[in-house]
């Protein structure tokens, strides 16, 4: 009984909380409201400005050569046809650069990573002497950087010319995602996570690879994130350092192939023709090929992401 009218208090006084609640919000002004109408209208222009080209790049792909060099499509696909991933997936070379790309991405991803977690761990560690000293000098590099020949001849005297290696290792460490994960280290990994490690008489390595690593996911993920992404669109130095066609990345396999494509010579008006509207829609169906493998490994890294970016940031 007791239990009875406590309940059927409290429903009558439900109504009654809801409109002091809603009498005690403070309500928006009217400059408050207007700036939140500019900044959604602001992000959905910017939503649309990224968004409406590819799409439009996606629709280019699904349409017909004649389509697409007449200027019909916009943001559907004009007589649907698969042409151009046909031709672009039949050619042995963007197969090759593909597998290239891959290789280039996961292997040089992993070095990179390795080595740039190996150079902030013992940076971001207050015990280990000269680490502003060093950092400064890493810092220096990104500001002064050796220049084009310098690095060219560096790489010819170490014999990485016209090898795989050649696009791993001069690149193979990033001064900004260093600093990335110094800063993470430092600030959201304890101190006394380390203490309790070296008194139940860990290692530094063991304490790297049982203690920081599991903690530094999300660092972790960012900073793969930015090394793949870097490795995937490398296009200058294999520009530079590889001669080989069945080393070549697939950025540089779609250049070669859209300007053969536009290549004219002493052909006749019709087969020239033909190859300019096929090396239109082989523009937008590489660039489509070129993005989906990027757009796919984005999402598994992207719960960490927003966590691993605010390094730095003010804890409540």
């Amino acid at each position: 009984m007791v239990t009875d009218t406590m309940l059927q208090i409290a429903r009558k006084n439900e109504p009654k909380e809801k409109a002091r609640h809603r009498s005690t919000r403070v309500k928006d002004s009217g400059v408050d409201r207007l700036f939140m109408v500019c900044v959604y209208v602001l992000l959905v222009t910017f939503l649309a400005v990224v968004l409406l080209p590819l799409i439009y790049i996606v629709a280019s792909s699904l349409s017909s050569p004649n389509a697409v060099s007449s200027g019909r499509v916009w943001l559907w696909p004009v007589d649907f046809s698969i042409r151009g991933y046909e031709v672009a997936l039949s050619n042995p070379q963007i197969v090759t650069g593909f597998a290239n790309s891959l290789f280039y991405t996961v292997v040089g991803t992993i070095v990179s990573v390795t080595l740039t977690i190996a150079i902030a761990y013992p940076l971001s560690r207050k015990d280990f002497f000269g680490r502003n000293v060093i950092t400064a000098f890493i810092v220096f590099t990104m500001i002064f950087a050796g220049g084009l020949i310098p690095t060219y001849l560096v790489v010819q005297k170490l014999g990485l010319l016209d090898t795989r290696w050649a696009l791993i290792v001069p690149g193979a460490i990033g001064v900004w995602q260093v600093i990335i994960a110094r800063a993470y280290l430092r600030n959201s990994i304890p101190e006394s996570l380390y203490e309790a490690a070296e008194i139940d008489g860990a290692s530094s390595l063991r304490v790297l690879w049982s203690v920081v690593l599991p903690l530094a996911k999300p660092m972790i993920a960012v900073v793969a994130l930015m090394y793949a992404i870097q490795q995937w669109n490398s296009y200058f130095d294999a520009l530079l350092y590889l001669k080989s066609d069945d080393l070549y990345p697939l950025q540089l396999v779609l250049r070669n192939v859209i300007i053969l494509n536009t290549q004219t010579g002493t052909l006749d008006t019709a087969t020239m023709m033909e190859r300019q509207q096929l090396a239109d829609l082989l523009k937008y169906s590489l660039i489509v090929i070129s993005t989906v493998p990027v757009l796919l490994i984005y999402p598994f890294v992207a719960r960490y992401f927003t966590k691993g970016i605010m390094v730095g940031a003010i804890k409540g």
